[in-house]
């Protein structure tokens, strides 16, 4: 049924599908079917920064920009949901077109740019959901705020979700929003994390409860890079770190119609580079835990980022080439990897 679904809806724009089909997945929740398009959510639960996760299987941030669909893409059968990216200040991002399918490598290229309805919006709609799932917000920064006042940002976002979050992810990496990577390394990124955890620590007193915090880093990195910014996680405290965001790399789609398009690649061709990143944190980092996301669009593929290093994972582009079936098979490949571990 999805096959058919995607083959009318790719007929479109990118994003013109894009809202058509969480439209459409909204009205399947209304009608109590959008437990029956991902076929069940996997039963296969495990703890991590503190959480129960239902089974290890989440969507990635980008997706649901707003939170306006958590309860619809929650009933899909995903373990975990994260929102966002989202920004102190509704932002219109970039001009359209900004999404792109190359479908001849499963990859899509977006530079949306952080569109979205501003960080009071998000936790409307967090606050109105219903889903039992852990929810986890993805902040960032606002186009015209200073790279060197990026935190400022952060914290009133962070302030904001808290008391409405699971978990919050520090988006560091994506490609779209001109200097947001340079926060990624060095004094920067010390900083950065070193005041969000404070004002976190502080934000959890209040509340009686501990808001683990993530960070999401780029794929662009050689292993020199990646160990620099797991010494600055491992000294920040920060909770979990997800990799990896999108690629500005076109190795792997040269020739093909739209590759050269500016903006982040995700899809199968992120799947060995974040992979490489993963195996490399692992390293660095034995105990803290790991969400793998980049080009997981078979279960098969969600079992390799768990062998790489990756406690979780995040599902976007292949979730929008193979559909919702892709969430149970992905949960049943990791449950059976994980049982089939020596003990």
């Amino acid at each position: 049924m999805y096959a058919l679904a995607r083959s009318i809806l790719f007929r479109l724009d990118a994003e013109t599908a894009h809202g058509h089909a969480l439209s459409a997945l909204d009205l399947a929740h209304r009608l109590k079917l959008a437990g029956l398009l991902g076929g069940g959510r996997v039963d296969d639960p495990v703890e991590l920064m503190g959480l129960r996760f239902p089974n290890r299987v989440g969507l990635a941030a980008g997706l649901d920009k707003n939170a306006d669909h958590l309860d619809a893409l929650g009933a899909l059968g995903f373990g975990f949901v994260e929102v966002g990216t989202v920004t102190p200040k509704g932002q219109e991002g970039n001009p359209r077109p900004r999404l792109f399918r190359l479908p001849e490598r499963g990859a899509i290229i977006n530079r949306m740019g952080f569109n979205n309805a501003g960080v009071d919006h998000l936790v409307a709609r967090v606050r109105a959901a219903r889903f039992d799932g852990v929810i986890g917000i993805n902040i960032g920064k606002n186009l015209t705020t200073p790279v060197e006042r990026a935190v400022d940002d952060y914290l009133i976002c962070l302030e904001k979700v808290h008391a409405h979050a699971d978990y919050v992810t520090v988006n560091i990496s994506s490609p779209n929003t001109p200097g947001l990577r340079n926060l990624q390394f060095g004094e920067h990124l010390d900083a950065l994390l070193g005041t969000l955890r404070e004002a976190g620590s502080r934000l959890d007193q209040a509340a009686g409860r501990r808001v683990p915090l993530a960070v999401k880093i780029a794929p662009d990195m050689s292993a020199e890079e990646v160990g620099l910014v797991a010494e600055s996680i491992a000294n920040s405290g920060v909770d979990a770190v997800i990799a990896t965001n999108t690629t500005v790399s076109r190795e792997a789609v040269i020739g093909l119609p739209h590759a050269d398009e500016q903006g982040g690649l995700s899809g199968r061709p992120v799947f060995e580079p974040s992979n490489r990143v993963i195996r490399e944190l692992r390293r660095h980092l034995p105990e803290l835990p790991i969400i793998g996301v980049g080009g997981i669009d078979s279960g098969e593929a969600a079992a390799a980022k768990l062998e790489a290093g990756a406690d979780l994972v995040q599902l976007y582009s292949g979730f929008i080439y193979r559909g919702p079936a892709l969430i149970s098979e992905c949960a049943r490949a990791i449950r059976a990897a994980v049982a089939a571990r020596p003990h």
